[in-house]
């Protein structure tokens, strides 16, 4: 579906949310006033619609008749919307094909085939729209998206996010070497220069990066010159947009790392000492991190995205998240699509926790996460990763509605369609409903979505 104009709504019912790591807070019988920018200005407990409009509406100076109501119905409550740190829109056509690959052979296999073929105007429309609409209905509402290295197939992925409604960084691949002729940069300078024009690009089309912004993207150290990474450190400086990249995703990668830069100690000083780590960055992945590393990630206040569905799909590791937390280091999710096979961060969600055991299951106990934790960094964490934490990840006045309706079949009732594969009795408490959803929940549970207070998505049933 087209995304919706905004205007003054109220939603009335259930509403669910991290107050904190580890700690949900639920609202029930409560009302959110959102106006036509998609902000907050009110949220009141314990009150109904006859309550709201006779004492809010006044309070906002708003009148019944120019106001849109959406109540949550029994077996349904609001959550806020996904935000997926880490995918690569120009890999979705491979989701689930990995061969018998580890990293390195899967991005000559599979990846840079794929990406370089989306040089192709058409072929991009319709990768990049399906998936804008396919993660959108999976309750995701910001997405920091990889694209490829052609400036108008990464311009046009900006288009169609803005087109659609859905929350976007947007970033051309840099990558002048350690890549097939056919699809690398020509140099350093072109590479920055393609830079800037996407640059220009999105500030032409949101000019104020209300839902699109720029992100200045070397792939991974091994495919960028030290040229083209001291001119990206250069650029964020004069910039100040944020910065995503991979880093200790898998082994062979990390000796590759050394054997490239011998001069630094640890992968994670390679970007440091180029001007690439920073409170703006996002690594992704970070499986094989040193005590050190870590430590100069935290110095440096970089933010660290989980990729836990990858990282078992291409075998390159189980990511120590509680290690990386207790370290005061923010964390969120990503998809990491196509490395992931799924387009969900819910999927992502139910994974991260099944690691963190698989991580316990190796001699420590508190490594694992509660379904609480790990939905935090589908939505809070991830709003801090990303830099939003004012703006998007939980309910607050002043915050925008980025938000899903989340319906689960209640058993008896007399619902029609596919209520999805979340069977509610009726018995469940809150905490039990919630963690039904986690792990037996998929995108027919999203009943709608809501980006800035625009709707972009409804599940038909």
């Amino acid at each position: 579906m087209a995304a919706s104009s905004s205007q003054k709504t109220l939603f009335l019912g259930s509403f669910v949310h991290c107050k904190s790591l580890g700690e949900l807070e639920f609202l029930h019988d409560s009302a959110v006033c959102v106006d036509e920018k998609g902000i907050i200005v009110a949220f009141e407990k314990g009150c109904d619609q006859k309550k709201v409009e006779e004492t809010v509406y006044p309070k906002l100076g708003w009148t019944a008749g120019e106001v849109t109501v959406r109540t949550s119905q029994p077996g349904q409550f609001f959550f806020p919307g996904f935000i997926d740190t880490h995918i690569h829109a120009s890999q979705y056509p491979n989701a689930g094909i990995f061969g018998k690959s580890t990293l390195l052979d899967w991005l000559n296999t599979y990846t840079f085939p794929m990406e370089s073929s989306l040089s192709d105007a058409a072929k991009a429309k319709k990768v990049y729209s399906r998936v804008i609409e396919r993660t959108l209905s999976h309750g995701t509402t910001t997405a920091s998206y990889y694209a490829t290295i052609s400036v108008p197939s990464t311009n046009l992925l900006a288009d169609l996010c803005l087109e659609k409604g859905q929350r976007a960084f947007i970033g051309r691949c840099c990558m002048d070497s350690m890549a097939p002729d056919y699809y690398r940069d020509e140099s350093a300078a072109t590479s920055l220069a393609d830079t800037r024009a996407t640059i220009t690009h999105i500030a032409s089309i949101d000019p104020s990066n209300a839902l699109i912004t720029p992100i200045l993207t070397p792939r991974f150290a091994p495919s960028c010159s030290r040229e083209l990474m001291n001119g990206l450190g250069a650029l964020q400086k004069e910039t100040d947009f944020p910065v995503q990249t991979h880093i200790s995703e898998n082994k062979n990668e990390c000796a590759l790392v050394k054997e490239l830069f011998p001069e630094f100690d640890s992968y994670t000083e390679v970007y440091d000492r180029h001007g690439l780590l920073g409170p703006k960055t996002i690594l992704a992945h970070a499986v094989h991190l040193s005590e050190a590393e870590i430590d100069l990630i935290k110095k440096r206040e970089g933010k660290i995205s989980h990729c836990p569905v990858s990282n078992s799909s291409i075998t390159s590791g189980t990511a120590k998240v509680r290690w990386m937390l207790n370290k005061g280091v923010e964390v969120g999710l990503g998809t990491d699509m196509s490395g992931g096979y799924s387009p969900s961060i819910l999927e992502a969600v139910r994974q991260a926790a099944l690691v963190s055991n698989h991580v316990a299951m190796g001699g420590d106990d508190t490594a694992k996460l509660s379904v609480e934790e790990v939905l935090y960094l589908a939505t809070r964490g991830g709003a801090k990763v990303v830099g939003l934490s004012d703006k998007i990840g939980g309910f607050g006045v002043g915050m925008e509605w980025d938000a899903q309706l989340i319906g689960m079949g209640m058993v008896g009732s007399d619902e029609k369609g596919d209520t999805g594969p979340v069977d509610i009795f009726g018995w469940e408490s809150w905490d039990e409903k919630i963690a039904k959803w986690v792990f037996n929940g998929d995108d027919r549970n999203t009943v709608a979505v809501w980006v800035k207070g625009r709707l972009v998505h409804e599940r038909v049933l």
